[in-house]
């Protein structure tokens, strides 16, 4: 796939983080429902065994990856560091780079530029999953969604935007953030995804944080446990009668030659026509998985 390719509609409803120091740990993550899986070379390393993780992480890819859905990423170090900057010329190094690489502490859209340069010129269809957890990457979100054909989606990065904003890590503090990377994200028509819930044992809390950054736009959230992972998908995955409802409005569309549609006795504009298609994809992909 290359870097101009169009952007696939899938399902992003959950996403859980593996070490790249415990490759052992790779498969058991793959099984575990989660429509994303994360290799882990950033904050969960320690500085002395980032150099292992990498080896460890990128060896992951060196074999054929199955083709089951679920959607493989590297989240790599700061691109601003010595450590990420080693990351990048690793992955350039290799005939057989992860599918797609997770940037952490953006805050411009040059560095995702610069990065898709590099990629381009390796000749690697590697995407690009870019995490919103600064100031300077809140304040430029819309641009840095735009700024490249490889971003899939936006990451909302809770802990440490709230440490920038100096605000309390709860929803209601960072309703503004959220919202910004929400609607970044959708104007680029790529996926937004929430940060994750941190209270292992708050299983109604979970639902909650879920369905209210559902409500807001989002189209996924991080787990920090396998356990989590069915009430994501359940909470992001289409119910039948919403399903239901995209298809009449799909079908109503086709059939009219005109911009305006009434469904089920409501006025109904052509907009919503890319939502609607964006639910029937997506339910149709969780039903073949």
């Amino acid at each position: 796939m290359t870097a101009d390719a169009e952007r696939s509609i899938r399902p992003r409803r959950s996403f859980i983080f593996v070490p790249g120091l415990n490759p052992a740990m790779f498969p058991k993550a793959l099984a575990c429902g989660a429509d994303i899986v994360c290799v882990e070379l950033e904050d969960g390393i320690a500085p002395k065994d980032k150099d292992e993780a990498r080896r460890q992480g990128l060896a992951l890819f060196h074999t054929p990856q199955a083709d089951d859905g679920v959607e493989r990423i590297v989240r790599v170090n700061c691109l601003r560091t010595a450590v990420g900057l080693a990351d990048i010329q690793a992955v350039l190094a290799t005939a057989k780079p992860p599918p797609a690489l997770m940037l952490p502490k953006v805050t411009s859209p040059d560095e995702v530029v610069w990065l898709d340069d590099l990629l381009t010129e390796r000749g690697h269809g590697t995407r690009l999953h870019i995490i919103i957890e600064t100031n300077a990457a809140l304040e430029r979100a819309y641009d840095i969604a735009h700024c490249s054909r490889r971003i899939d989606a936006l990451f909302f990065g809770g802990v440490d935007m709230a440490a920038e904003l100096r605000c309390k890590n709860a929803w209601e503090p960072l309703l503004y953030a959220r919202s910004r990377v929400v609607h970044a994200a959708a104007s680029a028509g790529i996926d937004a995804i929430d940060v994750p819930y941190l209270d292992l044992n708050d299983r109604a809390g979970l639902q909650h944080e879920a369905q209210s950054a559902a409500d807001l736009g989002f189209s996924g959230k991080g787990a920090i446990h396998p356990k989590q992972i069915a009430v994501l998908n359940g909470v992001f995955s289409p119910d039948e009668a919403a399903v239901a409802h995209a298809k009449r409005i799909l079908q109503a569309f086709a059939e009219a030659d005109t911009g305006l549609v009434v469904v089920d006795g409501k006025l109904i504009e052509k907009p919503v026509l890319r939502e609607m298609t964006r639910i029937v994809a997506i339910a149709e992909r969780v039903a073949a998985q």
